[in-house]
């Protein structure tokens, strides 16, 4: 990866998630790992899993305590209490069709008291706990303020790894005007003191750098580790599910949450004769998933399955007939994203159904690694996986072929890598 003798260093990476399952963080601490460096991933504490973990992979996982109101002194603890109260309680359903303004208002406020509180709890616990570090490494918008304190508190240039375009994302995109402006105007703070600003493709690094203000961000793409083809068809979800040999699996791998295209996969499920529907991962929505799945008609043929180790995920995506990433064109976030199932798809040799969106759908197109869809219409995602799963078993793994040829010669984490370990050296001074 680089052509000078590696010179051992300290790096911290700092993660707003308890460091279970988020392969970017894998990839990124093995890899230094390897390389001889001391690596420390500072996590968050939930309940079952250690304070302190020896990760296989050679690193540490530090997980600290986030408590929102955790240091703060009682009477503070019980006004934010009541703040809190004040706003879910205004921002709860009164039977109209939307919020109304002054709702929104609330929950915009109680959603960012909620990130600076628990924001807060990470940095003190962080800034006691972590080690040393010559470099850090931080994870999203939550893992920002927290890797600024360490580079603050050791003198340590501080990378932004900023994975989306967070103001049009997920909880904070459904936020009022005004509070989305505040968390805008933060997070550009936050990005013009990092000393590099990272992100996952060319759309959002062209996107960040005209809303922060900052030369075009470093572009790391998600890939997987590369990996050789051979070693056959795994079969994981018929030996765990016990399903029928001539059962094919249609795979969604990854968050449960709204906006992911998981509705819209279970929509389309009747219309798949002889194929079953796997939802491999964690997040918000598994119980009503899990509920879904015991309904009549979508019973034995909708499964809900854990999110596997970021070591194992590849061998299980590698089980399935077709891969379906059918994300929703809800948020800007969403219309650029180049998500990881995506190069995980590819580094598995499966067909790939994806949204045609302006991210993914060029490298769909590129590679040839499977078809294009208008995701918000279930007949045309049926149709898609039908077109996939009937071809002659032959024609199929061709098309799987091209994504897994794809990842070897470009699309992998090796290249990525080396990208990120020439820039930790033009940090530090010194190569990694």
């Amino acid at each position: 990866m680089t052509d000078l003798p590696v010179v051992p260093q300290r790096c911290v990476l700092v993660l707003p998630s308890t460091a279970e399952f988020d392969s970017r963080t894998y990839r990124i601490a093995s890899t230094l790992s390897r390389r001889g460096h001391d690596v420390t991933v500072v996590a968050r504490l939930a309940p079952g899993l250690p304070a302190s973990e020896d990760h296989p992979a050679g690193y540490r996982i530090l997980r600290v305590p986030v408590s929102a109101t955790a240091g703060l002194p009682r009477p503070l603890r019980r006004l934010v209490g009541a703040v809190r109260r004040h706003a879910r309680a205004a921002s709860s359903p009164t039977g109209q069709v939307g919020p109304a303004p002054a709702t929104r208002s609330a929950g915009g406020i109680d959603r960012l008291l909620a990130i600076a509180l628990t924001v807060r709890a990470q940095r003190q616990a962080t800034h006691r706990t972590a080690p040393p570090a010559d470099l850090v490494h931080a994870m999203a918008y939550m893992g920002i303020p927290i890797g600024l304190d360490l580079g603050r508190r050791d003198a340590a240039p501080v990378i932004y790894d900023a994975r989306d375009i967070y103001v049009d994302a997920a909880h904070l995109a459904r936020l009022p005007q005004p509070a989305r402006r505040l968390f805008a105007r933060i997070e550009g703070g936050w990005a013009r003191r990092a000393s590099r600003v990272m992100t996952v493709n060319v759309p959002y690094a062209e996107v960040m750098a005209e809303r922060f203000g900052v030369p075009l961000p470093l572009v790391v793409m998600n890939c997987a580790y590369r990996r050789e083809p051979g070693g056959g068809h795994p079969r994981r979800f018929h030996e765990r599910l016990g399903l029928d040999p001539e059962t094919r699996v249609v795979l969604y791998q990854g968050g449960f949450s709204r906006d992911r295209g998981i509705e819209q996969l279970i929509a389309a499920l009747p219309k798949l004769p002889d194929a079953a529907l796997v939802l491999l991962g964690y997040g918000p929505l598994r119980a009503e998933l899990e509920a879904r799945a015991a309904e009549p008609g979508l019973a034995g043929r909708l499964h809900v399955l854990p999110a596997v180790p970021p070591t194992e995920l590849i061998e299980w995506v590698a089980s399935a007939d077709v891969v379906a990433m059918p994300i929703q064109p809800t948020t800007l976030n969403h219309r650029l994203t180049t998500p990881n199932k995506l190069f995980e798809a590819m580094a598995a040799g499966v067909p790939v159904i994806a949204s045609d969106l302006p991210g993914m759908a060029g490298i769909v197109r590129e590679t040839g690694c499977g078809v294009l869809v208008d995701p918000t219409d279930p007949e045309a995602i049926a149709r898609a996986a039908r077109d996939l799963l009937d071809l002659p078993a032959a024609s199929r793994e061709a098309i799987g072929r091209r994504g897994l040829e794809a990842h070897l010669a470009t699309y992998n984490w090796e290249a990525q890598a080396a990208l990120l370990l020439a820039e930790y050296g033009r940090l530090t001074g010194r190569p990694w």
